[in-house]
């Protein structure tokens, strides 16, 4: 099965299958390493780990579709793909998915900020037209040359217009042909248990950790019908918190040891980009 089928049918089991999201080929090379079903390509993480700004819509087509391509020739599960607003209108929107597509994307999730947008949990967010949003998921589904190909709309309506506008878009993206819902930033655990039952396409719930939304286990949310949940900024956070770690204390005692349990062993981080592959190869050709 090709990973866009397997994507779909991981959605469409509405199991609340956990994908954490990757910032470059390493981070998704962990993340498949630990034997996660699928991995999402996350412009926050890309925009905070390469250009060490925050999400507030820096980073662009070629950043994103670049990430892509070298996280898909680091791994073999299904990628969902963070495009943003699209980075433009509609015809944008086509040039992007088409991009994408060719970049090795199996969804392609797009919002309806406006542009530049910004992370979805933070304040200030604005969003276009519900009939622009429309004829740019419409643009979306034109542009992919392969059916299979998923197409994830998100909305952030719910911060700026209330829980019922998102609700009213999402059931209008899905008209439009949408192939998975994601309503970003619902506040109230109520709201998040509604969903599934206000919405028939297979939808996305986003845990920002630390973020507006409630944290609920997956588990829970696969028994509530949601088909994928989102850590899209763990593997970050994680990776953060681990480098101040080991950096504090190289920085106060002059020296780490790999006992310290604060740094991955030589010998791991050799299995994990695949040196044994490589060595095996220069055998062969030599």
């Amino acid at each position: 099965m090709s990973t866009r089928k397997t994507l779909k049918a991981l959605a469409e089991a509405r199991r609340g299958v956990l994908v954490p999201g990757a910032f470059n080929a390493l981070s998704a090379k962990v993340i498949e390493d630990l034997g996660f079903e699928a991995i999402y390509v996350t412009g926050a993480g890309v925009t905070n780990m390469w250009f060490g700004m925050p999400d507030q819509g820096f980073m662009g087509l070629s950043d994103i579709a670049d990430h892509t391509a070298r996280i898909r020739d680091a791994v073999e599960v299904p990628l969902i793909v963070d495009a943003d607003t699209g980075f433009g209108n509609a015809l944008n929107v086509y040039h992007a998915v088409r991009t994408l597509e060719r970049a090795g994307a199996d969804c392609i999730q797009l919002e309806d900020q406006v542009a530049p947008k910004r992370c979805g949990h933070f304040s200030g967010k604005e969003v276009i037209s519900t009939e622009e949003a429309v004829s740019k998921i419409k643009a979306a589904v034109d542009a992919r040359r392969d059916d299979n190909l998923l197409i994830m709309a998100r909305t952030d309506a719910a911060a700026t217009h209330g829980f019922e506008a998102a609700v009213e878009r999402a059931q209008r993206f899905a008209q439009a042909g949408a192939d998975i819902l994601f309503v970003e930033a619902v506040t109230q655990a109520e709201e998040i248990r509604a969903l599934p039952q206000r919405l028939a396409k297979p939808q996305l719930m986003n845990m920002v950790i630390g973020g507006k939304t409630p944290i609920f286990n997956a588990d829970e949310l696969g028994q509530l019908g949601y088909g994928i949940v989102l850590y899209a900024n763990a593997a970050l956070q994680g990776a953060v918190m681990g480098m101040q770690k080991a950096l504090t204390v190289l920085r106060d005692t002059k020296e780490v040891q790999e006992s310290s349990g604060l740094v991955t062993p030589f010998a791991e981080r050799q299995r994990l980009v695949g040196k044994p592959v490589w060595d095996a190869l220069d055998k062969r050709y030599t």
